[in-house]
């Protein structure tokens, strides 16, 4: 009878490891592929150069209406200073992506509670953005005029190229015109944010906090100082991560996790142990096993599981 106990066991605790391996592979396909659907939003935006400049114009205007057009001081401070170019550029091409992945990682590892909400931010933000650029191509200061590039002017000390913060050579995969709002200055609210809401009380929490919200001022500044975004671009960048957020939070979003959950239910997810897997599980109920409680599958419980570069045209 032990030996039945201890096989039973582990079988439920391989089932328990194999649904956490796949939840975290699913987790990695979103964040790909919301990658992706940023990188390659250029295939469905405009790539008219004549009528982003316009709407940066008008931008622009709006900017300095509100006495916000600080650009061209910000964007000189930084071209004047080769360290602080050096910085501006090694900052832009690589904190945006490294920051982000660490402190989604660092997420998971607390908890699928604290995780999801603040994935599902970043997921709403990022998309409301994607909708912008497809919507709103706007050019940045560096394709303006009266601006310098500065990640251009650094470029033979770094991986990036003239295009953004895109690899040499990889130019095409970026869109160019993506400048309004800042994702960069929105990812890096969204990192400030979540560290802020669930870095630990006291200790290495408080230098994670402040961290948090260095990160975002700095990529602001960044993203500015190198001719990438335009003041406007950081604040709605910032506005759509917070937007983000309120809806995640919402009454909406829980409903339609509920509708998935239904849905995974009765589809693979879901789907109910069969054969040896089956006998297994009624042998551990039998021997006073709870694996839906003892091996914390309070999900089970409940009947589901949370599941440019080439020419631009004139």
């Amino acid at each position: 009878m032990g030996s039945g106990r201890s096989e039973a066991r582990g079988a439920v605790d391989q089932k328990a490891t194999t649904r956490g391996w796949r939840a975290a592979l699913v987790e990695m396909l979103i964040i790909l592929t919301l990658y992706v659907a940023y990188s390659s939003s250029r295939l469905f935006a405009s790539d008219s150069l004549r009528p982003a400049q316009r709407r940066a114009a008008e931008l622009l205007d709006i900017e300095s209406a509100l006495h916000l057009s600080w650009e061209g001081t910000i964007n000189q401070v930084f071209v004047v200073s080769r360290g602080l170019s050096l910085f501006g550029s090694f900052w832009y091409a690589t904190a945006h992506y490294l920051v982000t992945a660490v402190v989604l990682l660092w997420l998971y590892r607390r908890g699928h509670h604290l995780y999801a909400p603040a994935r599902s931010a970043l997921v709403i933000g990022t998309v409301i953005a994607l909708v912008a650029y497809l919507l709103l191509p706007t050019a940045p200061p560096r394709l303006f005029g009266g601006y310098a590039d500065v990640l251009a002017l650094t470029s033979g000390d770094g991986w990036w190229g003239g295009d953004a913060s895109a690899p040499k050579g990889l130019g095409g995969l970026t869109n160019q015109l993506a400048a309004f709002p800042s994702l960069h200055a929105g990812w890096a609210l969204w990192v400030a944010i979540v560290l802020q809401q669930h870095a630990p009380a006291g200790g290495w929490g408080r230098w994670m906090r402040i961290g948090g919200w260095l990160h975002a001022v700095i990529t602001g500044l960044v993203v500015i100082g190198t001719g990438n975004h335009w003041v406007a671009d950081v604040l709605i960048g910032w506005l759509v991560i917070w937007m983000g957020f309120k809806i995640a939070s919402g009454p909406a979003l829980p409903r339609a996790r509920e509708a998935l959950q239904r849905l995974a239910h009765h589809a693979w997810i879901g789907r109910r142990p069969h054969g040896r897997e089956a006998g297994l599980e009624e042998a551990a109920v039998a021997g006073g096993h709870q694996p839906g409680i003892e091996d914390g599958d309070h999900a089970a419980i409940r009947g589901g599981a949370d599941q440019p570069t080439g020419p631009l045209r004139e």
